[in-house]
């Protein structure tokens, strides 16, 4: 059985060291060039159409079911 004043324990002294100090700031260097990206590709993004306020479906205004058939 361990005793907990062992001054010897090497179970205690766990420390992640240099490998995940690297590992983390690997980690947050490739979430920096991701939310960069990612803030680019948004930039590209087409603003919204305008709604209508006329009172009709501006979800299909061609017209169409939704394989794309035309209505009769």
């Amino acid at each position: 059985m361990l005793s907990s004043g062992s001054n010897s324990s090497t179970l205690n002294d766990v420390e992640p060291g240099l490998l995940g100090f690297l590992v983390i700031a690997g980690m947050g260097i490739a979430l920096v060039f991701l939310l960069r990206s990612m803030n680019k590709q948004f930039r590209k993004l087409p603003p919204p159409p305008e709604e209508t306020e006329t009172g009709e479906d501006t979800s299909n205004p061609a017209g169409t079911d939704a394989e794309g058939a035309k209505r009769g």
